[in-house]
């Protein structure tokens, strides 16, 4: 999401930085104490006062029920196609991986794959196509397969409309971002979604895992685009793709009307593309029609607006019913929205003027709210966030800003780090980061220079998150110690990591004593910009007690026994 949100009050001085940022009362669920957040910082040179309001904090030594979650799942990040296979060398060959750029991805768990509606269903109505795609020739198999290959899990965001369907528009509304339907079709007859339910079908009977479809509804365009060309070729059950979202932001309050989905019109497309309305639009239509096990992820919520999904859920126990358990036969499997950190309100549409440090924001208190909600329904589906981060120019709202020494690329790569480590203190089962690149390298609008790469190289940003999932991608996060520092303790078997932070961006330090049992020395470990691991020191405790400064950039312990 792209978006613009705000700031009552920002003034900054050489010593002294005081921002009071007042969030008006939007009626969330569960989030009363977020009417009013006030924020109030004073430099390095004084000591710690730094107001973060308490529903913006997380619990100490809390464990949450459920399996726990690996941090590698908070590295996602958000790609397209041209990203995997546009080799500046050689532009017109869209068959192979480009490796300089795949290096770049596999610093990352998991794709978000913006796909274009119309890149597979180009030409006319039911002309399906994947190897290539005849829209842009891209080749969808090989990097669903490079993916799988290299343990990177896709989520195929389906978004967007084709140009047939943008034809039937007035020429005064034509716009790809328009809901699913032909115009003139009712947004709230989940009918009206059907041929976007029939393109979900071939996709996922395609990418899915479920060989037993029937073949003869399997569709795909088999005309050479010229004379020596590799023609497109069906297939089934290719066990490449578990994840299927449904659009992008179709909360959207901005554009044209055409482009505006209500939360029950949103479920109704929801329906259709699930399971094509619980099997009423046909054996070709809707994902759980071609293969059941599939996820469905709601396309990702703009305005981070808790009361939308459970207008979903409502328009679910009326128009879809329950289930034998009792449970609601809910569209979806996953909850998503989007969320950035800065100094406004998404949920009341005001701007904002700057980025800000992810504690210092509401982002917590979001992301409670929308756990609470899915752990309260018998599923319990999972909560994602699919688009979050900061840009590097200093005419966005959205920027990172330097810090004390650090230049801009230091401090969003801070920001970057510490977002993941707090969604995952909230419950939040994954991230992905917006984006892989710029949108508009030199940009000067928001979020046109998000990117964590650059050329052929990292920014700061992607280093980071590489070391960090090198050295304990997979230790599950347990529980959160202390709130000032931040000290959050993992476990991988019978190994434990602590990860420590100053939650501010005044350029804080701070000394904290980390009890580390019996262990006699310690490996502390620092992001390192431009390194592909974090420099390592170690230490000697004094009977286990190891005291360490703490700063603004993540840093890492484990205690040593011997």
């Amino acid at each position: 999401m792209r978006i613009f949100i705000p700031m009552i009050f920002r003034l900054k001085t050489a010593l002294i930085i005081s921002a009071v940022v007042f969030l008006c009362n939007c009626n969330n669920a569960n989030s009363d104490a977020d009417s009013i957040a006030v924020k109030s910082i004073t430099a390095a040179v004084t000591p710690d006062t730094t107001h973060i309001d308490p529903i913006n904090q997380p619990p100490i030594n809390y464990v949450r029920p459920g399996s726990p979650v690996p941090l590698k799942n908070m590295f996602g990040i958000n790609a397209y196609e041209w990203n995997f296979l546009e080799n500046p060398g050689s532009p017109n060959d869209r068959k192979h991986i480009y490796e300089d750029n795949m290096a770049l991805i596999k610093s990352f768990s998991a794709v978000r794959h913006y796909l274009n509606w119309g890149r597979m269903e180009s030409g006319d109505k039911g002309d399906y196509s994947f190897n290539p795609a005849l829209s842009g020739g891209w080749d969808y198999d090989v990097i669903y397969e490079i993916c799988k290959q290299d343990g990177i899990l896709v989520l195929a965001d389906l978004k967007n409309i084709p140009n047939w369907m943008i034809d039937t528009y007035p020429a005064s509304s034509r716009d790809n971002d328009n809901a699913p339907v032909p115009y003139g079709k009712d947004l709230n007859d989940p009918a009206s979604y059907v041929d976007q339910a029939k393109m979900a079908f071939q996709f996922a009977a395609r990418y899915g895992y479920n060989k037993k479809i029937d073949k003869a509804l399997v569709k795909v365009v088999t005309k050479k685009r010229y004379n020596d060309d590799i023609p497109n070729a069906p297939n089934i059950g290719m066990g490449l793709v578990k994840y299927m979202e449904c659009g992008n932001e179709r909360d959207r309050w901005w554009g044209p009307d055409e482009t505006h989905q209500t939360a029950e019109q949103y479920a109704a497309n929801l329906s259709a593309f699930y399971d094509g309305n619980m099997g009423k639009l046909g054996p070709n239509a809707g994902v759980k029609t071609a293969d059941p096990n599939m996820l469905v992820v709601m396309g990702g919520l703009a305005s981070a607006d808790i009361k939308y999904v459970q207008r979903m859920i409502d328009w679910c126990k009326i128009h879809r019913g329950l289930k034998k358990d009792g449970s609601i036969n809910l569209c979806f499997d996953v909850i998503n929205y989007h969320l950035y950190s800065n100094n406004g309100d998404v949920r009341t549409h005001k701007r904002a003027t700057t980025g800000i440090a992810p504690e210092l924001s509401n982002d917590g208190s979001i992301a409670n709210s929308f756990v609470k909600l899915a752990n309260s329904m018998p599923q319990h589906p999972e909560v994602w966030l699919t688009e979050t981060g900061y840009d590097i120019n200093q005419e966005s709202y959205q920027k990172a800003e330097a810090v004390g020494v650090k230049t801009v690329l230091q401090d969003q790569a801070d920001w970057i780090l510490r977002t993941s480590l707090l969604y995952i203190r909230y419950g939040i089962k994954r991230v992905f980061f917006y984006q892989l690149f710029d949108d508009r390298a030199g940009g000067t609008t928001q979020y046109a220079t998000s990117g964590l790469n650059e050329g052929i190289k990292r920014r700061p940003a992607a280093d980071y998150i590489l070391q960090t999932t090198k050295l304990m991608g997979d230790y599950n996060y347990i529980k959160t110690i202390s709130k000032d520092p931040l000290v959050d303790q993992y476990k991988l078997g019978n190994k434990t990591m602590y990860v420590l932070t100053i939650p501010d961006e005044t350029n804080r330090k701070a000394n904290y004593t980390l009890d580390l049992g019996k262990a006699k020395t310690a490996n502390i470990y620092h992001p390192k910009a431009g390194a592909d691991v974090m420099s390592k020191s170690q230490a000697s405790t004094l009977n286990g007690k190891l005291k360490i400064e703490v700063t603004e950039t993540p840093v890492f312990v484990e205690g040593i026994d011997k």
